[in-house]
């Protein structure tokens, strides 16, 4: 008979975005660390679909003060989700690991959990779903393309800032992760930036702060000028946003040990390098976070096209115009999901879930109409 984690880590990996089992059983060290066994047990009764307090009591079997007070528990410790609904009070739903309770994670991490999130991390890319539909995409820095009516509002940092009104900032995960292990780097901390009622949740629970349009756009100012990537959720409509460094990015540095980053991010635009431009400055080798421009033998530069992910840093730092941002071919064009709830749906049919993707759209459904409202 499997035990209660097991349950729960077989219950993750049917969700969207995957918990896969690993040989060693890591995937159940990481849950019997972070979850006690009646949260973990309660946690089986939680859904994609945020429900209030009576009905996950009524299907756990345990008394309404229990069960709530497990569940601010859970909630306070990052591990699950909740929104607000007028007339039902506080609504709960189960979390992923990825989007989800690792990221939940930030400002709790101690070492033994960082050293298990970073074993288990290179696993999880390979066996998860995320090669083929990441969670996470990339735009360029506003300065590496230039703005006509074909780059569209969601490839835009500032036009994805300006469209919401409720901003909030907390620190990066990945690089608290790094800097516990003793690999960190001394890029920005205070850069993942949440929208709407994501927002609201990051400072309800004490993990961020609320900034004005203002202030995000200072803080993606900064960001790039320390060469982070700007990475938001994988939807025109994204929830999240996150500012990550080669060095300590969890995604970014699975991508980079790829032969092709490029294939393996969604990004319509790539760099185009023309070396009678160049004067081997080497600004460009210095800043690109996938090794896609290096020095050659002789002291220039090389380019190699599969490995370039579109983050638009080495155009941003070129002198000259060596460097420029280019459209992908139309057949080389991602599908960017209009929203969270295709995402999720996407990843379901990836991971061969097909049978059940219309019962799983239906639950989205719900679950963006609540949790993702503005």
């Amino acid at each position: 008979m499997p035990n209660t984690y097991e349950k729960l880590a077989k219950y993750f990996d049917t969700l969207p975005a995957g918990f896969p089992p690993a040989p060693d059983g890591l995937e159940l060290r990481i849950l019997e660390r972070l979850f006690t066994p009646q949260e973990a047990e309660l946690a089986l009764h939680l859904t994609l679909l945020n429900q209030d307090v009576q009905s996950i009591a009524r299907q756990a079997g345990l008394n309404v003060e229990e069960t709530s007070a497990l569940l601010q528990g859970m909630l306070h410790k990052g591990l699950i989700g909740a929104a607000r609904s007028e007339g039902k009070g506080t609504l709960y739903g189960i979390s992923q690991f990825v989007i989800g309770f690792y990221e939940g994670q930030v400002n709790r991490l101690d070492e033994g959990m960082a050293k298990l999130f970073e074993e288990y991390a290179p696993f999880f890319f390979k066996h998860s779903s995320w090669k083929k539909v990441p969670q996470l995409r990339t735009i360029p820095i506003k300065r590496a393309i230039a703005i006509t009516h074909e780059v569209l509002p969601y490839m835009q940092m500032d036009e994805i800032v300006r469209m919401n009104e409720d901003i909030a900032v907390r620190n990066c995960v990945c690089r608290q992760e790094q800097q516990i292990l003793g690999k960190g780097c001394d890029r920005p901390m205070e850069t993942c930036m949440t929208f709407g009622s994501a927002a609201r949740n990051t400072v309800e629970h004490d993990i961020g702060r609320m900034i004005t349009k203002d202030e995000a756009m200072e803080i993606v100012r900064q960001a790039q000028a320390a060469g982070l990537v700007l990475q938001p959720a994988n939807s025109q409509n994204p929830m999240v946003v996150c500012m990550c460094c080669g060095c300590c990015c969890g995604v970014l540095r699975q991508i980079k040990a790829d032969p092709n980053p490029g294939k393996l991010v969604a990004n319509p635009f790539v760099t185009q390098y023309d070396p009678s431009e160049c004067i081997s400055c080497l600004a460009c080798v210095e800043i690109c976070p996938m090794a896609a421009l290096t020095e050659d033998p002789q002291g220039g530069v090389s380019f190699a096209n599969e490995r370039c992910i579109g983050c638009g840093l080495c155009v941003g730092v070129c002198p000259t115009e060596a460097l420029q941002m280019v459209s992908r071919l139309e057949l080389e064009q991602p599908k960017i999901p209009k929203n969270t709830v295709n995402t999720y749906v996407n990843l379901s049919k990836a991971r061969g879930l097909g049978n059940l993707a219309s019962n799983i759209w239906v639950i989205l459904r719900s679950l963006f109409r609540h949790t993702f409202s503005r």
